[in-house]
């Protein structure tokens, strides 16, 4: 295989909640620049709201570099699967589509995502008696962050007010960040 001589971001696989350890890591090697964007978003758990931050593309960031002279180093960065490629190619990256995700995340290697519930979602109750019990939000109240909520229990769907804390929702951050970006 021939590797192009030229610097260019290549797609880098890690171990899983590795990402930007290895990106860390691998940024320390001379002639290398590393990108891992992640998001940090509240979720409702069983448990109550509790913050993470995970890597925008799971198990995956991008490293600039010159593949005839650091490939080798890269592979056996610590927490590196391997460089992505395809057949006897490495996958490379154009400059504007690294561009484009940094203008996406404001610059920022970790974005604040906001997971928020709207009418018509499907959510499931993390507390109180009614603890496990799914509905289907009716309408956003006024007041301190509350919603009306239509759960089908003893034989009849009932409107209940409950605060949105807890609540537990099926949105997944990364389609939020993806529908943004639209």
């Amino acid at each position: 295989m021939s590797l192009p001589s030229k610097p260019a971001w290549y797609v880098v696989h890690s171990r899983p909640k590795c990402e930007h350890i290895a990106a860390s890591l691998m940024a320390g090697l001379e002639g290398v620049q590393t990108y891992c964007p992640r998001i940090r978003f509240q979720k409702s758990t069983r448990r109550g709201k509790v913050w993470f931050v995970e890597a925008l593309f799971p198990s995956y960031f991008f490293a600039y570099f010159n593949p005839a002279e650091m490939l080798r180093a890269v592979k056996h960065s610590q927490s590196v699967i391997r460089v992505v490629g395809f057949g006897e190619s490495l996958a490379r990256v154009d400059d504007s589509v690294i561009e484009q995700i940094k203008a996406e995340m404001a610059d920022d290697e970790v974005r604040v995502v906001e997971v928020g519930i709207e009418v018509g979602d499907i959510v499931e109750l993390t507390e109180g008696p009614m603890r496990g019990l799914k509905g289907i939000v009716n309408a956003k109240l006024s007041g301190a962050d509350r919603v009306r909520v239509l759960l089908e229990f003893l034989g009849r769907e009932n409107a209940v007010e409950v605060p949105a804390s807890k609540l537990l929702t099926e949105h997944q951050p990364r389609v939020i960040v993806a529908k943004r970006g639209a």
